[in-house]
């Protein structure tokens, strides 16, 4: 085999890097959930009757809050108001929340536990941000078939519920196999198509693509708009993570509104973010053609964790995917503001490097930041924390009526996303900066994505609700997780609700495993 060869399967290597580590896992032994929760059986807990006094409701609908009682029975929500105003059966358990806040549980529009969870069915770090619904199979990237995965999440029983995504990369590769590096013939769409309707009618909620990784980063506008139809016909949304979310990020946007409008269907931007310095200052941009969508009658939002660095595979950096050309791989670390500002994880050949950043592993080795760059990639590529973001438009995004909030992350997910995401919302941008009101950030929470997702039975407190409820302290919630830790576990949410079984108390899970998957109804 020449030299040239064996590259050209490591740089293959390093790119299917992207779509695994789009994941965000974290190395290490698994926390004490992991053995034994997953030999515990997930019983079905009767739902507790309950009498909450003196909370602080935030209804999840943006109105302001108001302390009042709440009455939860049978999985639902039976009434709620004034203090004193709600009765409650004689054998009703009694809880006083003076001083704290009741919502609706958060909805994770966007997470990436997907297989993490039958490793860790008591789901931790997702328990204490107040998740009770997440949703799996973004960036194009899903399981299948969607009727098995969500048939598995039916049988462990998890401590949240479970809604999928079908991944247009993954109908993608089974239709083309591994000569996916070019446009799909009508043949091949066709196929793809019957896929996502297949996924569709096993209960999946919309397409997801990925169009920065491998196989989606071949794909036409055309063959995404067919496929997205399959899906519309069955009342799904797309939710893309984009083709570009730096240089080419205005053309990317247009580039989902256009397949939503021709499509007929509502479009979700994935993690919305002006990726590096090249568009520094451009949210305002992005957010302005959001506005004229929806003002010509298409439905279009997005999602976004609050930080200032996104995760994936290395090999993202060059874009011309010419990972051995000094040139390119130069213009590429320029472009994210410099070798400083990425962060290599999951670089499985030398894991005492993960964690540094490239330009300490150039200087480790005598290299320069190109050749330290070339030099992983052609031994198997690596996960990457880039902290190419401006904080002034993680601002602009975090204040939009357009944008909700979601983790990118997950279970054991090495970015402090997947621990810490909306304490954070929570503590640093409502309590510390004031950047949105506590009511928003819940709604950007819960009645937002329940929207998304065609889901009436949660999102909002009110009468015949799910119980699904998250119970915090306002003062004291906050993110743990760092860069350094990303499995630290957030604090100050004092209870978790799902369908009326207390799931998480006093900054642990109950052992409770209510959760089942659901599917979007036909």
């Amino acid at each position: 085999m020449s030299e040239g060869t064996k590259r050209a399967r490591r740089g293959d290597r390093g790119l299917h890097l992207l779509t695994a580590l789009i994941l965000g896992v974290a190395g290490g032994a698994g926390a004490p959930e992991g053995v034994a929760a997953q030999a515990a059986a997930g019983v079905a807990e009767e739902p507790a009757t309950v009498l909450f006094t003196n909370a602080t409701l935030v209804d999840g609908t943006g109105a302001p809050g108001y302390v009042g009682d709440v009455l939860i029975e049978g999985g639902r929500i039976v009434a709620l108001g004034s203090p004193g105003s709600v009765e409650a059966p004689p054998d009703a358990e009694r809880r006083d929340l003076t001083g704290l806040v009741l919502a609706p549980g958060f909805i994770d529009i966007h997470n990436h536990s997907t297989d993490r969870l039958f490793d860790f069915p008591l789901a931790t770090t997702q328990l204490a941000q107040g998740i009770t619904t997440i949703v799996v199979g973004a960036d194009g990237s899903s399981p299948w078939p969607i009727s098995d995965y969500l048939g598995r999440i039916d049988a462990l029983r998890p401590t949240v519920n479970v809604a999928t995504l079908v991944g247009h990369g993954t109908v993608r590769r089974l239709a083309l196999g591994e000569d996916y590096r070019r446009s799909a013939t009508d043949a091949e769409i066709a196929d793809m198509t019957v896929r996502v309707e297949r996924g569709m009618t096993a209960g999946a909620f919309g397409l997801s693509s990925g169009l920065e990784y491998d196989p989606g980063f071949y794909s036409t506008t055309g063959e995404l708009i067919a496929v997205a139809r399959a899906a519309a016909g069955h009342g799904g949304f797309y939710m893309t993570h984009m083709r570009d979310e730096e240089e080419g990020l205005m053309e990317a946007v247009d580039e989902a509104i256009r397949i939503g409008r021709e499509a007929e269907l509502p479009v979700q931007i994935s993690h919305i973010k002006a990726g590096n310095a090249s568009v520094w200052g451009r949210a305002p941009d992005v957010l302005e053609r959001i506005r004229r969508a929806n003002d010509e009658g298409l439905d279009v939002t997005a999602d976004q964790y609050p930080y200032a660095a996104w995760q994936s595979g290395l090999a993202i950096v060059v874009r011309s995917r010419m990972f051995s050309n000094p040139d390119s791989v130069a213009k590429g670390i320029a472009a994210a503001g410099g070798a400083n500002r990425l962060q290599i994880v999951a670089f499985w050949d030398e894991p005492e490097l993960n964690g540094l950043r490239l330009d300490e592993i150039a200087r480790r080795r005598g290299m320069t930041d190109v050749e330290a760059y070339i030099w992983i990639m052609e031994n198997g590529g690596s996960g990457l924390i880039g902290h190419t973001m401006n904080e002034d438009d993680v601002d602009t995004f975090m204040a939009s009526p357009w944008v909700m909030t979601s983790s990118d992350g997950g279970v054991r997910s090495a970015h402090p996303r997947g621990a810490g995401t909306f304490p954070r919302v929570l503590g640093h941008y409502v309590r510390e900066r004031g950047i949105l009101t506590l009511e928003r950030a819940v709604q950007r929470a819960t009645s937002m994505p329940a929207r998304r997702l065609g889901l009436n039975d949660r999102g909002v407190l009110r009468a015949g609700a799910r119980a699904d409820l998250v119970i915090f302290d306002p003062e004291r919630v906050v993110d743990r997780s760092t860069f350094d830790n990303g499995t630290r576990q957030a604090e100050g949410v004092e209870s978790v609700w799902l369908g009326g079984v207390e799931t998480w108390s006093a900054g642990e899970p109950t052992g409770a495993r209510p959760g089942r998957a659901i599917r979007r109804a036909r």
